[in-house]
C-alpha cells in the first residue's frame, strides 16, 4: 500500500497529507530504497516522453537542434518560445497547426494565457502542453511515409513501435493501454521500471539516441516545462540532473552517474512533487545548499504572508525498504 510522503503544515498544524509511492535505484539497478507500491503499474504520463523521443530518433526523426529535441519531450507552458519552436518543427516538415490532434487549450503560463485572452485569442492545439511531442510524432510520420491523420491510433505503425519500446522497459509487451490527456496511447509501467529507463538515458554512450534525449532535456529545462515549473527549477539547481514531470503527481529522473528515481502521488496533487523530489535528491547524496533546501520547503500562505510549508514527511526515507518487498513500513 502507499505511504504518507508529503505533509502540508499551516501555522504549526498538520493540515493535509499526500500519500504515494517512490523508488530509488543505484546506477547498476540495485534497489537503494522504496516506499509503497513500486512494482504495481501506473500511468507514467509525460515521464514517458523521453522514451517516445528515443523511439522517434531511431525511426528517422532528425531534430534541427537540441532545442527542437527538447520541445519534442516537453510538457510546455505555451510560452512564446515554446510556440515558435513547435511551429518551426511543423513547418520544416511541410505541416501546420491543423495537423495536430491534441486538444486545443490556452497556454498554461499565466502571462502567456493573459496575453492570449486580452487579444481575444481562442484555445489552440499548438498551445496545448504536449504539442511539441505531437509535432515530433508527425515529423517522424512524414519521414517514414506513415499516415498523418491517424497518428493517435494505437494501431498506427509509429504508435506500435513506441508501445513496443516502452513496454519493453518492463519486459511486458502484452499490456492494456490507456489514453493520455493529449489523446496518445499510454503504456502503464511500474515505478521501478520507469526509474531504470531513466538510468539508461543518462548512462548511454554519447551520440546514442538515449544520450541525445537526456542531453537535450538537461540543456533546455525551461523548454521542456516552463518558467517557474518543477523541472525548470530542479535541473539548474542540480547540475547534470535529468528529470521529467508527468501529470497527476508523477516524476522521474536520474543523476549523472545513473542513480535514478521515480515517484507517484496518489491524489495527483502537483504541489507535493517538488518538495518531495528535492528531499529525495538530498537523500541520494545531493549537497544540501540553501537554494536546494528552499525547493524542499514550498510556502503555504495566509493573508499574503508565509504561514507554513509543504514538505516531505520528516524522516520519511528512514522507513524505506528494498523494492523487492511487497509491503512497506508504516510511517
Amino acid at each position: 500500500m502507499s505511504v504518507e510522503l508529503v505533509e502540508v503544515v499551516r501555522s504549526g498544524f498538520r493540515e493535509c497529507v499526500h500519500r504515494g509511492s517512490l523508488v530509488a535505484l543505484a546506477p547498476d539497478g540495485t534497489p537503494l530504497f522504496a516506499l509503497g507500491e513500486v512494482h504495481t503499474p501506473i500511468y507514467p504520463r509525460s515521464t514517458n516522453k523521453p522514451l517516445q523521443a528515443v523511439t522517434m530518433l531511431r525511426h528517422g526523426f532528425e531534430p534541427a537542434s537540441d532545442a527542437e529535441l527538447a520541445i519534442a519531450c516537453a510538457s510546455h507552458d505555451g510560452e512564446p518560445e515554446h510556440i515558435v519552436l513547435v511551429e518551426q518543427l511543423l513547418h520544416r516538415h511541410g505541416l501546420d497547426e491543423s495537423a495536430l490532434r491534441c486538444p486545443p487549450e490556452l497556454p498554461g503560463n499565466e502571462t502567456a494565457r493573459a496575453a492570449v485572452v486580452a487579444a481575444g485569442g481562442p484555445p489552440r492545439a499548438i498551445a496545448m502542453n504536449c504539442s511539441g511531442n505531437h509535432a515530433a510524432l508527425l515529423a517522424t510520420c512524414v519521414v517514414n511515409g506513415w499516415p498523418l491523420d491517424s497518428y493517435l491510433d494505437p494501431t498506427h505503425p509509429l504508435q506500435q513501435t513506441i508501445v513496443d519500446a516502452v513496454s519493453g522497459v518492463d519486459g511486458d509487451t502484452d499490456t492494456e493501454l490507456g489514453i493520455d490527456g493529449c489523446g496518445l496511447p499510454i503504456v502503464p509501467l511500474p515505478l521501478a521500471a520507469l526509474a531504470r529507463a531513466y538510468t539508461t538515458l543518462v548512462t548511454a554512450a554519447p551520440g546514442s539516441p538515449e544520450r541525445a534525449v537526456a542531453d537535450a532535456i538537461r540543456a533546455h529545462p525551461r523548454l521542456v516545462s516552463g518558467t517557474g515549473r518543477d523541472d525548470a527549477r530542479l535541473m539548474p539547481a542540480v547540475p547534470g540532473l535529468l528529470c521529467k514531470t508527468g501529470a497527476d503527481g508523477v516524476h522521474a529522473g536520474a543523476l549523472p552517474d545513473g542513480t535514478a528515481f521515480a515517484l507517484k502521488i496518489d491524489d495527483g496533487h502537483e504541489r507535493a512533487r517538488l518538495p518531495l523530489t528535492a528531499a529525495l535528491l538530498h537523500r541520494l547524496g545531493v549537497t544540501w545548499t540553501e537554494d536546494r533546501a528552499a525547493l524542499a520547503s514550498q510556502p503555504v500562505f495566509g493573508g499574503g504572508a508565509r504561514v507554513g510549508t509543504v514538505r516531505a514527511v520528516p524522516d520519511v526515507f528512514q522507513s524505506a525498504e528494498s523494492p523487492d518487498s511487497t509491503s512497506s513500513h508504516p510511517l
